[in-house]
């Protein structure tokens, strides 16, 4: 695909080549640093507005109660579509809504990676830890194309900077000897996002995302290459994927697949977030519209007292099933020096049955997305 061919908008002007797919009028987005907006047939109804960006190590306050103080993300809005995204409203930054747009309109800073070596070559650089996958996902489709992620890792790992993956992408797997390499030199740590294991249900609330099948079997490849991978379950669902039953199959499921630990939490509904997915929970699933908005009536969080009871729930369920409750941690440097001068730690043994012992519950899972 050449996608020189698929400009609709560059430098603030208009063009369109003769044998461009037509996106209908190009969006209008604050960003002096616009090269162009581009679509493609590979891509249907998606539009990738690519940006020269001036920075792309953004700090976070110390104020905030996030484990890390500084993120990189490489795109802006996901084609993930997961209707309860967090990330949703920063789109009305853009005179872009919080819904379609956010899965449809895909800012892309293609000079993240030179950027980022840039601005960890400063002498004022600490080498504190780097998030990635904080607020969109750095695996999301668009990855396939634009390949950022190899020279992010890159430009982290020469500089000596420690840092964390969370993605729900299987994208990850091409760059599992990247991040295998990386960790001979700083901690790296990995983590999946996987809180729905049914496929009907994963396929209509995060439609743009890998099975829940196709995730379990990234779990399985990163625990063989020496992983010790972390699945965030998060969000569970109220009344949809929140009982002590699909709380129970999901950590057995990860545990089967190789996973070391894991963690879960409820549903939080920020502006934006909110309003997408209610409209979808009306059409859905209106019997349940009710109890959500009472649910959330005062807050974007769910009731201290029902996030109590999920957290035991989730918190027994992982100690069944040998899952431990620590964060992210990291790609075992099993074939390379480690920081603090101690032997290499052995493969993880779990006394678990292999990936594929007991795993029937999936048999009938659709397979990936992508």
């Amino acid at each position: 695909m050449r996608w020189e061919a698929q400009t609709l908008r560059s430098e603030g002007g208009s063009e369109q080549a003769e044998d461009g797919t037509p996106a209908g009028a190009p969006a209008l987005l604050p960003l002096s640093d616009l090269q162009r907006s581009i679509t493609t047939p590979e891509f249907a109804g998606i539009t990738f507005h690519e940006v020269l960006a001036k920075s792309v190590l953004n700090s976070v306050p110390e104020s905030s109660a996030m484990p890390f103080r500084w993120t990189v993300n490489p795109y802006r809005g996901c084609t993930h579509a997961c209707r309860y995204c967090y990330a949703r409203s920063t789109h009305s930054f853009l005179n872009l809504d919080a819904g379609a747009d956010f899965d449809r309109q895909i800012v892309v800073k293609v000079n993240a990676p030179e950027v980022l070596r840039r601005e960890l070559a400063r002498p004022t650089w600490g080498r504190q830890s780097v998030a990635l996958g904080t607020n969109t996902d750095p695996y999301q489709r668009a990855e396939g194309r634009y390949r950022l992620m190899p020279g992010i890792i890159a430009a982290l790992a020469d500089s000596g900077t420690p840092f964390s993956v969370l993605t729900k992408g299987t994208l990850l797997a091409r760059d599992v000897p990247l991040l295998r390499a990386a960790s001979r030199s700083v901690p790296v740590q990995v983590s999946l996002s996987l809180a729905v294991l049914d496929p009907a249900v994963a396929a209509a609330v995060e439609p743009g995302t890998p099975s829940p099948a196709a995730r379990l079997r990234l779990i399985e490849q990163l625990a063989s290459a020496g992983a010790e991978v972390t699945v965030m379950a998060m969000p569970l669902l109220p009344w949809l994927t929140d009982s002590e039953g699909q709380i129970d199959a999901l950590m057995r499921a990860v545990a089967g697949a190789g996973a070391a630990h894991a963690l879960a939490g409820a549903l939080h509904l920020r502006p934006g977030a909110r309003e997408w997915y209610l409209a979808w929970i009306e059409r859905d699933h209106p019997h349940l519209l009710e109890g959500y908005r009472q649910m959330y009536a005062r807050s974007s969080y769910a009731p201290a007292a029902y996030r109590r009871t999920l957290a035991r729930s989730a918190a027994e369920a992982a100690r069944r099933h040998g899952l431990g409750r620590h964060g992210a941690h990291g790609v075992r440097r099993d074939d390379g020096p480690r920081t603090d001068g101690s032997p290499a730690p052995a493969p993880r043994r779990t006394g678990r049955p292999g990936p594929t012992a007991g795993r029937s519950d999936l048999a009938e899972a659709q397979p990936a997305l992508f």
